[in-house]
């Protein structure tokens, strides 16, 4: 049976992420996929133009993982973890992640694509836009820096940053000290 004849049975013709029945195409899952049905997912538009960076994150639609998380397939419980790891920032993902349940297997194949995407991606501010070396940022909350004993404060600007190798992370002075800084809590200045 071919896979996308295999997907529309698996997912009762609807999107396995959230549902939508409308647009549907076959998503092979990466790092590697053999474009089998187990290593491919069913999605809608909306959820994959998304996925692959051609439109921007909407954080509500992405609740919807809250339900998803929970299917039998190890390929939608993938790409449920991936998004909400992606999504980590907002309380509600990061409580799922919390209390998700994934094999080890499939958690591993998880992370491999997480891993893959983050030695391929810019590294982005909590907006999305690309940030360069030498780039001004504000914080856009309060964050207690582990080590130097103090909180550098929501609105606080770094000056000159640096990227370093992982997109998740900037490096920056705050009061004299520098510091790594997580990317989702900077706002490009």
């Amino acid at each position: 049976m071919p896979t996308e004849q295999a997907l529309k049975n698996r997912s009762n013709n609807s999107c396995e992420l959230c549902t939508c029945t409308e647009t549907l195409a076959v998503y092979p899952v990466p790092p590697t996929s053999d474009l089998s049905a187990q290593q491919s997912i069913y999605l809608c538009q909306n959820c994959l133009s998304q996925i692959e960076g051609q439109s921007e994150l909407d954080v509500n639609h992405w609740r919807c993982l809250t339900d998803s998380m929970w299917n039998q397939e190890p390929a939608v419980q993938v790409m449920s973890y991936r998004m909400l790891h992606k999504l980590s920032t907002e309380s509600w993902a990061q409580d799922a992640l919390d209390m998700i349940y994934i094999e080890d297997e499939v958690k591993t194949w998880a992370e491999q694509g997480i891993a893959a995407e983050r030695s391929n991606g810019p590294t982005r501010d909590s907006n999305g836009a690309e940030l360069q070396d030498g780039d001004n940022v504000t914080l856009i909350k309060d964050l207690k820096v582990k080590g130097a004993n103090f909180t550098a404060k929501q609105g606080t600007l770094v000056r000159g940053i640096s990227l370093t190798d992982n997109p998740e992370h900037i490096e920056g002075k705050v009061n004299g000290t520098r510091i790594v800084l997580v990317s989702a809590y900077l706002k490009k200045a």
